[in-house]
């Protein structure tokens, strides 16, 4: 192995790329033209255009990729995660192009990649499934027969992928219909197959999963579990090893499972067996034939570099540690970096600041970041992971917290203090977070980042003064200042005493500040202060661990009432492509009822009616590219 194409982007891209650089092995990077500019790009030692923007285009187009390998010499091929690292056929692809496949034959894909099948075999062998309906018959018929049988409520899943994607929780048989219709396109469009199946739900369990690693010698073992329970929309935000639940007598079960499943469908390389703990009981999940996200969190519990050992895999070195020889350090905790708003509203955007936290051992950053990054809605929304290890977990804990509260990403929104607002939350913290942690707890980790008002004067402060001239001299006068921050209005009245001192008065609070070179003072409490200003207005502002975007209004005239325009336009959250439009005009809808479906970053995001109302206009059709504030939809004043 001399050359090795990387059939991926961004953060993955160059994780792979620093391995590859220390064993010896040359790089060559792939892009969109999306990804034109990016730091994986920049930093391969050969980089191949694909063209193209969507993933279609682009990292899912198997001749491109084949193309690209042969152009540039490539002798092996790496598929990182996501894209097209399950697809037996592009594994057959790279290995019929005489280059070397890093990862698992075709036939352990197929065997274990898709869900169905993965289920017959742990069934072959002994592994604990959960009650269910997976085969060849699709019709929905089928499936409400067979959720009558197991009894609701009962998951539907995408049989191919993962991600969450193509996931529905079902309650009861009316709403199967539409969950089955609305998991087929999910799956169709993420995966190119709208295959499903169901099963038993289990409405609180943990979700855990086990590192496994096979070579081509018959040597199979695993490297412990790792929990995955805290998840938004069937998603992982936060991934921590070992699990707070999980004994060594469990954990020794756990292992005996997962590497049983892979041997049977006689597999290769990285792989993750994903189980669902219930209690004392597991049963399978799901296997991800490839390397997952969360792999950091192994590899800083191990010392191991599990890219290493798949690149050793691939060239038929035997693995280099046997069972008794893992080692199992300290707790290891992750969280994924997002462009998302603490609602997993996704947004598109640029990066127009980045620092990261300062590195100090024990704690990985993996991304793909620098300032001027583009954040586009053609991929997925994750920016990067942030990792912890540490001799324990609270220890851990409050570490990662930290380089959360010190990271800065400054140009749109990201769920960076909702993850830090996660970790310190006290179930979390207790480690009894299961899969509803969030459905549960989300309305108080909302509210507990929510910014104090000392906060977001200060913001209105920074975005006016921060950065510009005019705050050093005196004025007689009380300049008003109103903000918009999220759904409050801020009203301040504020007297310049010169030499960047601010007399401040918000409704009966009155507050003294001083404006610094980055800094705004509070009372005399200073905090590091950075202001990115949109040209429509918009300002983002970090005032020491506070992320607030605002919107200055003092020379709009305010609204009462929400009798404006906004009050009778539905208008698209973010960038997108709508994907099904359920109204038509003259129709009645109820509040909170399903008007259109928007894909956005790889997820279907159903837009509910805000309010009782009639629409009396639909502005855009299906299939159409929507953008942020886009008006979608039109009601009459009547109910609006």
């Amino acid at each position: 192995m001399r050359r090795l194409l990387i059939a991926n982007r961004g953060e993955i891209a160059r994780r792979i790329l620093r391995t590859a650089r220390r064993m010896g092995v040359a790089t060559v990077a792939v892009f969109s033209d999306a990804d034109r500019g990016a730091l994986h790009v920049r930093e391969a030692d050969t980089a191949v255009a694909l063209g193209g923007t969507a993933s279609a285009d682009s990292y899912l187009h198997i001749d491109k990729l084949i193309g690209a390998a042969r152009a540039s010499g490539a002798d092996a091929v790496h598929p990182g995660y996501g894209f097209l690292s399950e697809n037996a056929d592009f594994a057959q692809a790279v290995i019929d192009a005489g280059l070397t496949w890093v990862g698992p034959l075709p036939a352990a894909i197929r065997a274990l990649g898709s869900k169905s099948a993965a289920k017959a075999v742990a069934l072959a062998q002994g592994v604990p499934v959960l009650p269910g309906c997976f085969g060849d018959d699709q019709r929905d018929e089928t499936f409400a027969a067979e959720a009558q049988r197991i009894g609701y409520p009962v998951m539907v899943k995408a049989v191919a992928g993962g991600g969450g994607r193509g996931m529905r929780l079902v309650h009861s048989a009316e709403q199967l219909p539409a969950a089955l219709q609305s998991a087929r396109s999910e799956a169709l469009a993420g995966f190119g197959n709208g295959d499903l199946l169901i099963e038993r739900a289990l409405l609180n369990p943990r979700h855990v999963e086990v590192q496994v690693f096979a070579d081509a010698h018959g040597h199979c073992i695993h490297l412990g579990e790792r929990d995955c329970s805290v998840q938004r929309r069937h998603q992982k935000i936060i991934e921590e090893s070992p699990s707070p639940a999980v004994s060594p007598e469990l954990r020794a079960e756990l292992g005996r499972c997962a590497v049983a499943l892979v041997q049977g469908a006689g597999y290769v390389g990285a792989g993750t067996v994903e189980f669902l703990l219930d209690g004392d009981q597991f049963f399978l999940m799901e296997m991800n034939t490839r390397l997952q996200v969360e792999h950091p969190v192994t590899e800083m519990l191990t010392g191991l570099d599990l890219v290493e050992w798949q690149l050793r895999v691939a060239r038929g070195e035997p693995l280099p540690l046997t069972q008794d020889k893992v080692q199992l350090q300290g707790h290891a905790i992750e969280v994924r970096l997002c462009a998302e708003d603490e609602h997993f509203t996704p947004h598109a955007g640029t990066v127009q600041r980045f620092a990261e936290s300062p590195l100090s051992d024990g704690l990985r950053f993996d991304h793909a970041l620098e300032d001027g990054s583009v954040v586009t809605p053609h991929y997925d929304a994750m920016l990067g992971k942030l990792i912890a290890h540490a001799p324990t977990r609270g220890g851990a804990i409050a570490q990662l917290a930290q380089a959360l509260d010190d990271t800065v990403l400054l140009g749109l929104p990201s769920n960076r203090a909702f993850l830090a607002a996660c970790l310190r939350h006290p179930v979390f913290g207790a480690g009894e977070a299961t899969i509803p942690f969030l459905a549960e707890q989300g309305d108080r980790l909302r509210e507990a980042i929510q910014p104090p008002h000392g906060a977001c004067v200060a913001a209105a402060l920074a975005a006016t003064w921060l950065g510009r001239t005019g705050a050093d001299l005196p004025s007689p006068f009380v300049r008003p200042l109103r903000v918009k921050l999220g759904e409050t209005t801020l009203d301040l009245g504020v007297r310049e005493l010169g030499r960047g001192a601010l007399q401040v008065h918000a409704g009966e609070r009155g507050y003294s500040a001083h404006i610094g070179k980055v800094t705004v003072a509070l009372d005399g409490v200073a905090q590091p202060t950075a202001v990115v200003r949109h040209a429509d207005g918009h300002c983002h502002v970090r005032w020491g661990a506070h992320d607030l975007h605002l919107q200055d209004l003092s020379l709009s005239a305010a609204l009462s009432g929400g009798q404006g325009p906004a009050a009778r336009e539905l208008r698209a959250p973010f960038n997108g492509k709508l994907v099904s439009l359920m109204v038509q005009p003259g129709q009645r809808v109820a509040r909170g009822q399903v008007l259109l479906t928007i894909e956005s970053m790889k997820i279907e995001h159903q837009i509910a009616a805000p309010r009782d109302a009639t629409v009396s206009g639909v502005t855009v059709v299906a299939g159409q590219q929507l953008v942020p504030a886009q008006v979608l939809l039109v009601f009459s004043e009547e109910g609006a």
